[in-house]
């Protein structure tokens, strides 16, 4: 399977990056394809030109080239994944910005979806489960990640995974990392 893995973190040299490459290494490992935008390293820009926002009156959209050849790229792939720092509950700006430009009406959503497999999204949480149980906060990005947004676009395989108390000890931290591997090897299962 090809896989588009979406990462979003500021530095490539980071838990979140040491977690890519331990994903990306389980996808190999399974006999995935994996192929990987790094939107900060590719200076992807989250903002909405006049261009890219959707027409819902019924035109035909012409988008810009840099949301064409992002199309393109979820297009020749059979699946998605991401993986994100958790900040403030949710998926950081680029990764927000990039949906926003990218998965655009007639496109994504409306008289033409998505037709991924499947969608993974992997977030990395500072706190632990505990935490987030006791204010609702995973139901919470589940309802607005997985039903809100991938499955609002036709994937209905899609889950959300957290990777909590990433800034504990090394332990943890390498813990976290064999699980990224592990949902690597098993992301088509």
């Amino acid at each position: 399977m090809n896989v588009l893995v979406v990462f979003d973190h500021p530095r490539r040299k980071s838990l979140s990056g040491a977690v890519l490459d331990q994903f990306v290494q389980g996808l190999h490992e399974a006999g995935h394809v994996p192929e990987i935008a790094d939107l900060h390293a590719e200076t992807f820009n989250p903002r909405m030109p006049t261009e890219d926002e959707p027409d819902l009156v019924g035109s035909a959209n012409t988008f810009t080239e840099a949301v064409l050849r992002e199309q393109a790229r979820v297009e020749r792939n059979d699946a998605i994944a991401f993986i994100f720092p958790v900040w403030w509950w949710s998926i950081p700006a680029t990764t927000k910005g990039w949906i926003d430009r990218v998965w655009n009406e007639d496109w994504a959503y409306g008289a033409k979806k998505l037709h991924l497999e499947r969608a993974l999204m992997i977030g990395l949480a500072a706190t632990g489960t505990a935490s987030f149980k006791k204010r609702g906060y995973t139901s919470a990005m589940e309802t607005q990640l997985v039903v809100g947004i991938m499955n609002f676009c036709g994937i209905e395989n899609a889950r959300l995974e957290l990777l909590h108390d990433t800034l504990e000890s090394d332990d943890i931290r390498r813990a976290l990392l064999e699980e990224a591997k592990i949902l690597g090897r098993t992301y088509a299962d």
